[in-house]
């Protein structure tokens, strides 16, 4: 209702008494701007067509209640096509259900903890008391001990089954994906699917689609890391906006941004208590929405990311989010960043003066940047990124002696 008072969104994600050092929340569900379930509801057509343009304005407004979250995000993060029917969505679900069941059950047959409600934490030895060096089940003892880490400040990671749900999800998707399989993080980006998303097999379609666009950064060589390519991203960005910072990380032996890596792992996970960190979530994902989304997906086949390939359909700037708009003015493709680098950007520009003035090593990099947690604004951080995106494509543009940093078309 307008003019009642804004409330607090913590009470929906309850954290355990005893743990009194979680950075405070700043989001709280305003009546008039925040997506409400009548609003929500409302955005509907009689045969379940989505209003995506009135509903990422919404969002952009004042993000989602915390009630409908989960079945918006399965929209923004390209579950579901807006211009879907309620019939042609259960047929959906019910054949992701159902191809959940199916992996899983393979899954298990490799690895029978799967499914039994247990998760793995320690070392699996042999009858004969020597730890089995297996990789497959050196990953599982890995990700169970993340796993057991997750997000244990909230009460809902008490109860033993969903710590066992969150295991079983990632194991499934480590099992599909053995390009990347399971790497430290993950259960970051994927213990809020768990939380907001009843049935198991929508978490995990949920967080698959979630890693159809982070898996680069997990994908990793001898010799180096996925989300180096973000970093240099980083770096790019930071030498164009503000070259006396960029200098100056230079100078202290931080060229290479690795002070940034948790930021753009697990986006911003540990930055924000766990509610504004869902905020932030949806603040990107509604900015980064592109309505061929879902048909990129799905006409991927067996590929686990966009394919450069997938036929286009006619694109409505209008059903666009406004980071989207902004990247469609640009000719190459390949020149498109995720909006995460430029939130990170935004970050580093905000702390610029510290940085320069207080700044004498890596050490005081990181703990000038470790003092940020608790203390940043998810839409002011999302804002500061936009204005930083124009600017970067304006200077990038604009001035010659740039180029030679771009080996694309702006």
């Amino acid at each position: 209702m307008w003019g009642a008072p804004a409330e607090p969104a913590d009470s929906y994600y309850e954290v355990r008494p005893e743990c009194t050092d979680v950075p405070n929340t700043k989001f709280k569900i305003r009546p008039g701007k925040t997506l409400s379930v009548r609003r929500w509801k409302a955005a509907f057509s009689p045969d379940g067509r989505l209003d995506i343009a009135k509903t990422l304005d919404r969002i952009h407004r004042g993000g989602i209640h915390p009630t409908i979250r989960g079945e918006v995000w399965e929209f923004l993060l390209g579950c579901f096509d807006a211009d879907s029917t309620y019939e042609e969505r259960d047929q959906i679900r019910q054949q992701r259900r159902e191809q959940y069941a199916k992996m899983k059950s393979d899954c298990r047959e490799i690895f029978p903890v799967v499914g039994s409600g247990k998760y793995i934490t320690a070392p699996v030895i042999t009858e004969d008391g020597q730890p089995i060096s297996d990789p497959l089940v050196l990953a599982e003892t890995s990700q169970g001990l993340d796993v057991r880490r997750t997000d244990r400040t909230l009460v809902f990671y008490e109860k033993e089954e969903n710590l066992a749900k969150l295991w079983d999800i990632l194991s499934v998707y480590a099992w599909i994906d053995i390009d990347v399989g399971y790497c430290q993080g993950m259960s970051d980006l994927c213990s809020p699917m768990i939380m907001l998303l009843e049935d198991e097999a929508d978490a995990f379609w949920c967080f698959e689609r979630l890693m159809r666009r982070l898996r680069g950064n997990f994908r990793c060589t001898d010799s180096s890391v996925g989300v180096e390519t973000q970093l240099c991203s980083l770096a790019t960005v930071t030498q164009v906006i503000d070259p006396k910072l960029h200098q100056h990380l230079e100078t202290l032996g931080g060229g290479d941004y690795l002070f940034a890596f948790r930021m753009l792992m697990v986006l911003f996970r540990r930055e924000f208590s766990f509610c504004d960190s869902l905020y932030l979530w949806e603040m990107m994902w509604a900015l980064e929405y592109d309505p061929d989304m879902f048909y990129q997906y799905e006409d991927s086949g067996s590929d686990m990311e966009k394919t450069e390939g997938a036929k286009l359909r006619q694109k409505s700037t209008r059903r666009c989010g406004k980071y989207e708009r902004e990247n469609m003015k640009v000719k190459n493709p390949e020149a498109h960043l995720p909006i995460s680098v430029f939130l990170v950007a935004s970050v580093l520009k905000d702390k610029s003066s510290t940085l320069l003035q207080e700044a004498r090593g890596l050490d005081d990099v990181v703990q000038i940047l470790n003092d940020i947690t608790g203390n940043l604004d998810a839409k002011k951080a999302c804002i500061g990124a936009m204005k930083l995106h124009k600017k970067y494509l304006k200077k990038a543009q604009a001035t010659p002696s740039t180029q030679r940093l771009f080996p694309f078309t702006l």
